[in-house]
């Protein structure tokens, strides 16, 4: 079983998606990087998926995960943001696709029980707990790096036991 996990968090949208590197060593969490790749309304949509591509190009590259983690879409009320979402989960993962990279998703859910124990938590708590799993500051991220780490954190607990199973294959 793997001891260390470097996992690269991604909560996909077109204005703003966030990502947040994540290292799981042995029982410990440590955040190597997080923030938020912004896109400007008006631009065209494909200059907005290339620019999301070119920065995750580049985060993967510099941080060689072992995954890409990706919150799953929410469709609410606006099936119109649904789809530009799923656009943006598409480039995440093109980009992962074609460095090797393999993915996983996660439902919003599966990401707040596995940083607060329970899928009800509110954005404020997962918050929090992102914060202390990580060793972070309590100075508030922007929600979409915090949500971003949250899903690393997520797959990075998930990790183990899916490289087991992988193995029992």
């Amino acid at each position: 079983m793997q001891s260390s996990v470097n996992v690269l968090g991604i909560d996909p949208g077109l204005a703003n998606t966030g990502y947040g590197v994540v290292s799981r060593r042995g029982m410990r969490f440590v955040a190597l990087d997080g923030g938020v790749v912004t896109t400007r309304a008006g631009v065209p949509l494909e200059q907005r998926l290339a620019t999301i591509y070119a920065e995750v190009c580049t985060l993967i590259e510099r941080h060689q995960p072992e995954a890409v983690a990706l919150e799953d879409l929410f469709f609410g009320q606006n099936a119109g943001s649904a789809f530009t979402v799923g656009q943006a989960r598409g480039v995440v993962m093109l980009a992962a696709g074609q460095r090797g990279v393999p993915c996983a998703s996660y439902t919003p859910q599966q990401v707040k029980q596995a940083v607060c124990g329970t899928g009800r938590a509110a954005k404020e708590q997962v918050a929090r707990m992102v914060c202390t799993l990580l060793g972070l500051p309590d100075d508030p991220l922007p929600d979409h790096a915090t949500d971003a780490l949250a899903v690393g954190v997520c797959h990075a607990n998930h990790a183990p036991l899916a490289a087991v199973m992988m193995a029992a294959r």
